[in-house]
């Protein structure tokens, strides 16, 4: 089993091919953090453009790499959703219209369901079942996960999430895009402390998140005051230490609630070097197990996609029909929805 997978939820166009007996053969990625820089976030038709333009001749290089043909692919997978409709399009019409000239089937996979599988790829892998941690983008959840497709929401965020939180304070900080990364970079030489943020819903009693009060409380502190460099440092390190602490107590307390041990940590923001030190430290602490994916897999990717098509296939007793060239995306998605079934 060959399956070639495409990612164009967002701003990353990724391509990679996974085999059911040598697992992950190469992926191939391009970042259009450039492109939107300028912007100070992703411009949807600019992204779907560039989607257009990449995506072919990536395909292409990663079959010369990897030593591949078409004509040995079993399917082909492409994020159907959630993310930017007209970036999904370019990936979905991509995918189906290669699985109808090479009569596979082309799947469509859920992105965060993707990120929660990608630990799956490292070793050693979790085992089901276990408690994940989505932080990616625009969401921020926590999900038992008993098995490929079987997905329980515990908790999520009501209003912005983690990565939106990072990006929007990296903004009123002037740092440049993408966000996070800039804040995470100059929290480094900043010490958390100085200036005391809220940890929002940290004592809720329940497992849901919210980080807009955290936003608008670094809004108001930099209205009252002009911050040096060193300041600012300080600010960054509080904001990654508050956002952090929420993240981690969360999920401490969904393992809790799920009877479990073991937590799998995915999306871009599971790539903070600040939240897999808590994590670390609080793990040790209550004997808990905490798995991430590789580096190169937190951010948006073509592997996961590939993968997570892999695991859906293997888990199926059903073999799906070769493309009709009949397909739609969905950019709102739940992820409790993308059962086996389907």
């Amino acid at each position: 089993m060959l399956v070639l997978g495409i990612e164009t939820s967002c701003d990353e166009t990724g391509v990679a091919l996974y085999h059911g007996d040598r697992g992950l053969l190469g992926h191939v990625l391009h970042s259009q953090a450039r492109l939107h820089a300028d912007y100070g976030g992703v411009v949807p038709e600019l992204a779907s453009r560039d989607h257009v333009r990449r995506l072919l001749p990536l395909a292409a290089r990663l079959l010369g790499e990897t030593g591949s043909r078409l004509a040995e692919l079993s399917a082909v997978a492409y994020t159907e959703g959630p993310g930017l409709a007209g970036a999904l399009l370019v990936g979905a019409a991509t995918a189906h219209g290669l699985a109808y000239a090479l009569r596979v089937p082309a799947l469509g996979v859920h992105h965060l369901e993707a990120h929660l599988l990608s630990p799956l790829l490292s070793r050693p892998a979790p085992a089901f079942p276990f408690v994940a941690l989505l932080v990616s983008g625009g969401h921020t959840q926590l999900m038992r996960v008993d098995g490929v497709g079987d997905y329980e929401l515990l908790g999520e965020t009501l209003d912005d999430a983690a990565g939106e939180a990072f990006d929007k304070t990296a903004k009123l900080l002037g740092l440049g895009y993408p966000g996070g990364p800039a804040l995470a970079r100059l929290a480094v030489d900043g010490t958390a402390g100085r200036f005391r943020l809220p940890r929002p819903m940290l004592s809720s009693g329940d497992l849901d998140f919210s980080f807009s009060g955290l936003k608008i409380a670094v809004l108001t502190l930099l209205r009252d005051r002009a911050l040096d460099g060193a300041a600012c440092a300080d600010l960054a390190a509080e904001i990654e230490a508050a956002i952090t602490e929420v993240l981690v107590a969360k999920s401490l307390a969904a393992l809790r609630h799920a009877g479990l041990n073991r937590l799998v940590v995915a999306g871009g923001v599971g790539a903070n070097l600040t939240l897999r030190g808590r994590l670390a430290v609080a793990a040790r602490a209550h004997g808990v197990q905490a798995f991430y994916p590789e580096l190169e897999f937190c951010t948006d990717n073509g592997a996961m996609i590939a993968f997570a098509a892999a695991m859906r296939l293997k888990s199926s007793s059903l073999i799906p029909p070769p493309s009709s060239l009949a397909f739609t995306v969905r950019p709102r998605w739940e992820l409790e929805t993308a059962t086996q079934n389907d």
